[in-house]
């Protein structure tokens, strides 16, 4: 279950209470949509009612979105324009006008031959003309605009370009009078065409629907494809240091090292003896992105007491110059002299260090065997190494067509009214798209369509909807600050798709508020998945999850989850460096950098997921206890007809097990489900949570609620914490009994226990198993009037073994 931080204001009519109104369930639910999908292209080239959609041909490009028709003009440059009389220059732009629309180009300031080279983009469903208007106007400083001529289009002359046809070759055309009586000086080149979204020209194009955004904000609205940097993890092992020679010569330096990469700066432990040559061979991992633009800057410093480090020497390297392995082989290590801090004041200094320095033995390369984690592990896309020369083949294509979203919440106030600018961002592997906004609209319909290389069919892609605030007005009453508001997040685990089938399904945009669950609205997606190669697949699905080096040489918990947390900073700020910019809002919100933080609800859920599991273990003791108290005596009797023909037969009781789960595979494949899995509310436990759980998952981190409220959630936390120790402590005494049975704890019961042991060797020994596993196995399954409702003997025994609970405080 998503969150959004609690800054971001909604304007609803009313709050959705799941607890109180359980009929809002269905509208949490996937929904499956019926689109009209794939290309359709008319038999002739007018425009209105003659021909369009009377003859079909579809095509294999764009054919998971819905095909929407634009008209395109493509202006491009004029020339002898008339200079101004009271000027004697002129400042020309263009205007394109069809109806109530209008797109104007640059303007060039005395310039009679200016170039422009602009699109722009209207609707088919929002043409109100049949005529197009093409002005070239001079600017003014003051006082109205100078007409310098137009050129005018009708509609029905238009022609079609259909893909994967060469761009339209653009005319000159000579400008005519305010009322089309004449000619004018100067000429413009123009095309003009009707296309669709499939058209080159449509991400970079200026679009009607568009209109309202200016200055800019127009580099903000269109669709872009960003490609996350390459990440490497730099290794730096810091062996030993030589001749380390403290500021103050009485005593022995305490000598640690401390290494930096940008914003990241780790520590080796102080060498355990006071010395000049202090030993430490101690591994500092790090994250660098190519290119790379920082450098490792390493420092070893004097622990003179704890709150005070004296540098005693420097060096800077960069990180182009380190080797890069593959695998776990050796590299050679290096020796570094150490430069002085603050030397070089003086010459004379100068000459005296030159003599004379420190050293410090690093061994340090990159390494490419490893897959730089950037996204929680749960919902991983990618789980390629760096090194491209270990990439394998890939073994599926991932298509996703981003339609539209209905019935989304207005996220701000715009002169009066709630507005919503959405956009949509989709992130697989190191693809990350971005389609273009849709201002002021609460049903935006984006029809866009993108392709990812698939590597492994057990990952995640994730689609995450947003609200733009950077469209030219927004951020200027807000400042620099203003962020895009978070709308909602989908995710897709490739594996729960069909192959080569189109999913059209309505996906519920949910998150979670400081007042509970809230829809959103919905996201409608098409996804196919194909798959290139059977054998590969079922290759990968016996393969190691990670590359090798995770499992030959694999980091720690906590290096994994702060190697993560830098990763994502790096992206973040690569990606906010593009333009228009993926900005650091959106970037962690994809990749989930919340979460490892605390939560009651997630720990309940999760708790609930264990139960869930274990039910089955209980449904199956459940079960078997029935038919050893006989509930149903004629299931009773077929369980005894089936062991005696095990027993008698042993050899069939793996093939019996593996045929009875293969009929229970075939039985449930009835049941399987039809759609995708997607946010569940009951099991993310979202709908009965306590207010103030919700509060403490949406605190800062440290806190920012008053003393009294987190003195509460402290005590409500030790007690949650009370209960998980009494259960860690309970399994962790069943271990300790089994330990004790030959630990001779306790000399009787162990004693006891070897001379068990000793009888049943020698009664096994000369008893055939099969007669032994006959008589264990009717003993379990004997009639009721044969038990005894007191516990068994075996468990008696157990029970009165010790632990080491005695030992602890």
């Amino acid at each position: 279950m998503d969150k959004r931080p609690q800054s971001v204001p909604t304007f609803t009519m009313h709050q959705v209470n799941p607890q109180g109104n359980p009929s809002h369930q269905d509208d949490y639910d996937l929904k499956d949509t019926n689109p009209q999908l794939g290309e359709r292209w008319p038999n002739g080239a007018g425009y209105g009612g003659r021909g369009w959609m009377s003859s079909e041909r579809f095509t294999s490009t764009y054919d998971l979105v819905e095909q929407t028709f634009h008209l395109y003009v493509r202006v491009v440059k004029a020339k002898d324009l008339p200079p101004s009389s009271i000027t004697g220059s002129c400042d020309p732009y263009a205007e394109v006008k069809l109806g109530n629309y209008k797109g104007k180009t640059k303007h060039y300031e005395k310039k009679l031959n200016p170039e422009w080279n602009q699109v722009f983009a209207f609707s088919k469903d929002r043409i109100q003309s049949s005529v197009l208007e093409v002005f070239v106007k001079d600017k003014e400083m003051v006082g109205r605009d100078d007409y310098l001529g137009r050129v005018v289009f009708d509609l029905n002359e238009i022609p079609t370009r259909v893909p994967p046809d060469s761009t339209l070759a653009p005319q000159w055309y000579r400008m005519e009078d305010r009322r089309g009586q004449g000619k004018v000086k100067g000429e413009i080149m123009l095309a003009v065409w009707m296309g669709t979204q499939a058209d080159e020209a449509f991400p970079e194009a200026w679009h009607s629907d568009a209109a309202s955004v200016y200055g800019e904000g127009v580099f903000n609205i269109r669709s872009k494809v960003y490609v996350s940097p390459k990440l490497w993890y730099l290794r730096v092992n810091v062996i030993e240091a030589q001749d380390v020679m403290p500021n103050d010569t009485n005593r022995l330096p305490e000598v640690f090292v401390k290494a930096q990469v940008g914003n990241q700066v780790l520590k080796t432990k102080i060498c355990p003896t006071p010395t000049t040559n202090p030993l430490w061979n101690e591994d500092l991992v790090f994250v660098a992105a190519e290119p790379f633009e920082e450098q490792l800057f390493i420092t070893v410093e004097d622990r003179m007491h704890p709150s005070k480090d004296e540098v005693l020497g420097k060096i800077s390297l960069p990180l182009d110059t380190f080797e890069r392995r593959l695998d776990h082989r050796v590299v050679h290590s290096r020796w570094f002299n150490l430069e002085k801090f603050g030397f070089g004041v003086f010459e004379a200094d100068r000459r005296k260090e030159l003599k004379f320095s420190s050293r410090i033995h690093l061994r340090v390369c990159l390494e490419g065997g490893y897959h730089v984690l950037d996204e929680s592990t749960m919902y991983t896309s990618d789980q390629r190494p760096t090194a491209r020369q270990l990439w394998k083949q890939p073994i599926g294509i991932l298509e996703v067509g981003i339609l539209s979203a209905q019935g989304l919440l207005p996220m701000k106030m715009k002169d009066g009214r709630g507005s919503t600018n959405a956009y949509c961002v989709a992130k697989y592997g190191q693809k990350w798209v971005r389609t273009r906004t849709i201002p002021e609209t609460l049903s935006p319909k984006w029809n866009e369509q993108y392709t990812w290389e698939v590597y492994d069919p057990c990952t995640v892609i994730t689609l995450g909807v947003f609200d733009n605030c950077h469209l030219g007005g927004g951020e200027r009453s807000t400042g620099n600050a203003a962020k895009d508001s978070q709308i909602g997040k989908v995710r897709i685990r490739l594996s729960t798709l069909e192959a080569h089938r189109v999913h059209t399904h309505a996906y519920p945009l949910l998150v979670l508020q400081p007042r509970g669950v809230k829809k959103m609205g919905e996201l409608q997606l098409a996804v196919r998945f194909t798959i290139l190669s059977l054998a590969n697949m079922v290759y990968v699905y016996g393969h190691p999850l990670l590359p090798k080096m995770h499992y030959l040489h694999p980091f720690t918990v906590n290096q994994v989850e702060n190697l993560r947390y830098q990763a994502m900073n790096i992206v973040a700020v690569r990606l906010g460096r593009a333009e228009p910019p993926l900005r650091k809002e959106v970037v962690e919100y994809m990749l989930d950098i919340d979460s490892h933080m605390w939560s009651m609800r997630r720990s309940k859920a999760n708790f609930f997921r264990v139960f869930s599991l274990l039910s089955c273990v209980f449904s199956v003791s459940r079960w078997f206890g029935d038919i050893c108290n006989w509930k149903n005596p004629i299931t009773s009797v077929m369980v005894h007809m089936l062991f005696l023909i095990l027993i008698w037969y042993p050899e069939l009781i793996l093939p019996t097990l593996f045929l009875y789960m293969f009929l229970i595979g075939l039985w449930n494949y009835r049941f399987h489900p039809q759609h995708p899995p997607h946010m569940d509310t009951k099991l993310s436990w979202a709908e009965a949570v306590h207010p103030d759980e919700l509060d403490e998952e949406f605190d800062t981190f440290p806190t920012s609620r008053p003393h009294d409220i987190v003195r509460m959630r402290y005590d409500r936390l030790r007690s949650v914490a009370g209960r998980i120790q009494t259960v860690v402590g309970d399994i962790a005494t069943q271990g300790e009994r089994f330990q004790s049975l030959l630990s001779w704890r306790d000399p009787r019961a162990t004693g006891l226990f070897i001379l068990f042991c000793l009888c049943a060797a020698v009664v096994l020994y000369v008893t055939p198993f099969r007669v032994v596993a006959l008589l264990a196995g009717l003993y379990y399954l004997r009639h009721p009037r044969f038990r005894s409702k007191l516990p068994s003997v075996p468990s008696n025994f157990f029970k009165r073994l010790p632990a080491q609970t005695d030992s602890l405080l």
